[in-house]
């Protein structure tokens, strides 16, 4: 791994196994999701002057009024989308600066990632091309309507928050899908999974979180 992948002093190994034990004690269990936030370079995906805070626990901004999610979050979402085995088709829903992406690539089969802004989309994708993270497929557009010509999904997940989630993205669930979304109005947000059961969706409860709104339209 380059210096500049592997990054120095606070972005060290040290620091990072700080972080993967934190999460560990927080009840993140999934080998492959921790071995994922261990090694993808979280200081790439932020501005170089908060790049000392890439392993912190806390979420970042990234410019454009949006964040980088905290990694606790990150991992749990990851875990929830991915438990029992591999998706073969998932729907991402907020590419952001594309860490999400980038930790949940090699524990899915393809990814379809739709973000709003573009300037946000064009960096996110050239960060994920220098990591040589292949198997994304990126979109402009407006995730709320999600990828109705890709769909149906084994798995959706959503990276910003709807105060109800759009009856529209659960009918591009696939049959045994899941999908994790933060659901409610500012500070009032849950982390919710769904999964399908033909014409059932299964509501768990996966804890209180804070996400940007989910917003239509593009930029």
């Amino acid at each position: 791994m380059s210096t500049e992948r592997s990054g120095i002093g606070m972005t060290s190994a040290r620091t990072r196994e700080r972080l993967i034990q934190r999460l560990a004690e927080q009840g993140i269990r999934d080998a492959r999701v921790l071995d994922r936030i261990r090694n993808v370079p979280r200081h790439l995906f932020v501005d170089e002057a908060l790049a000392s805070r890439a392993y912190e626990d806390t979420a970042l901004p990234i410019g454009h009024g949006q964040t980088i999610s905290q990694p606790y979050v990150v991992a749990r979402m990851t875990e929830a989308i991915t438990i029992g085995g591999t998706p073969e088709k998932v729907l991402e829903i907020g590419t952001g600066c594309g860490y999400q992406t980038a930790v949940l690539a090699p524990l899915a089969g393809r990814i379809y990632s739709i973000e709003r802004i573009e300037p946000l989309l064009d960096r996110a994708r050239e960060r994920l091309r220098d990591l040589d993270i292949r198997n994304v497929r990126f979109k402009h557009g407006d995730g709320s309507e999600g990828w109705p010509s890709q769909a149906p999904f084994d798995g959706i997940l959503l990276a910003a928050a709807p105060h109800a989630l759009p009856q529209k993205l659960l009918d591009q669930l696939a049959e045994g899908g899941r999908l994790v979304a933060p659901v409610g109005p500012e500070g009032r947000q849950e982390l919710l999974r769904f999964t399908r059961r033909k014409d059932q969706f299964l509501r768990e409860r996966l804890g209180y979180v804070s996400f940007v709104p989910l917003l239509g339209g593009v930029t």
